[in-house]
């Protein structure tokens, strides 16, 4: 194991539920002697990428923050895709989603709430199994064959009594998220939460990202949140330079030039007044 594995390792053991740990506590964590663990911790900590707080626990710094903010597929997609984001959050003040896939799991790179706004067990940077949430089947759906049967392989996690977790039914499930270009998560993570997600295309027309939006269920029907949803991925992957739909069964050799213009925010911001009754 190369020094570098080790460091990957220690980092690694820090999570949401154990954010903070004491030197031993590390070294048992990461499966690392002391000395080994004590040794490596210097240097993180001397460089920022771990902090020590006042009661002498070590923590992620914000060297590491810094660093890790400029993953091209977090930064930039995130600032393309805000705007419309913020649009979609602005109409209906409930949680709105982006995620990428990595391997078999979806990476929230983004996340827009209100106080009102049903609580959901995603936060930016976390991962998610790609077979329960509305982005995961988005993602997953237009994953490569292999992927989809490695994922589909593996046993599925049952969060609540609507959790499927039958292969055959999931693959049913994507290949309507194929037909239709949107994806429903109805109370299969949450009891009391409802995604509704769509595909976001970069420049090849290759999906890269998916945005959802998740409502209290109940309050809403999916069909009404569906074309907003659209609307904002539509958003997103035109301004990526996407191709369009019409472009891309014709065949698409040369990505046309990134669209950020008024005419695509003002077709996503009517789709999304549709969804709430009222403009942004």
């Amino acid at each position: 194991m190369t020094l570098t594995s080790r460091t990957l390792d220690l980092l690694s053991t820090f999570t949401r539920e154990n954010p903070s740990m004491r030197l031993g506590e590390l070294a048992d964590a990461a499966g690392l002697p002391l000395t080994t663990t004590h040794r490596i911790v210097a240097d993180l900590l001397a460089c920022g990428a771990l902090e020590r707080d006042a009661s002498g626990a070590l923590h992620i710094g914000l060297r590491l923050w810094e660093i890790g903010s400029l993953a091209p597929r977090g930064h930039t997609l995130r600032e393309v895709a805000l705007p419309y984001l913020e649009d979609l959050y602005v109409a209906t003040r409930e949680n709105v989603q982006l995620a990428v896939r990595e391997g078999l799991e979806s990476v929230f790179v983004e996340r827009l709430t209100g106080r009102t706004a049903v609580t959901v067990m995603t936060r930016v940077g976390a991962r998610f199994a790609l077979t329960s949430t509305g982005v995961g089947r988005a993602l997953l759906a237009h994953a490569p064959a292999a992927v989809q049967e490695e994922a589909l392989a593996r046993p599925v996690t049952r969060w609540t009594e609507h959790t499927e977790t039958d292969p055959v039914r999931l693959r049913a499930v994507l290949a309507e998220v194929r037909r239709t270009g949107v994806a429903v998560s109805d109370r299969e993570v949450t009891d009391d939460a409802v995604s509704v997600a769509a595909p976001v295309r970069g420049p090849d027309g290759e999906v890269v990202a998916a945005v959802s939006l998740v409502v209290r269920s109940g309050t809403v029907s999916t069909a009404a949140l569906v074309p907003a949803v659209r609307a904002a991925a539509l958003g997103v992957s035109r301004s990526l330079g996407a191709p369009s739909s019409a472009e891309r069964k014709n065949g698409w050799r040369e990505a046309p030039g990134a669209d950020h213009s008024p005419r695509t925010r003002a077709r996503t911001r009517r789709a999304v007044e549709s969804t709430s009754g009222e403009p942004p």
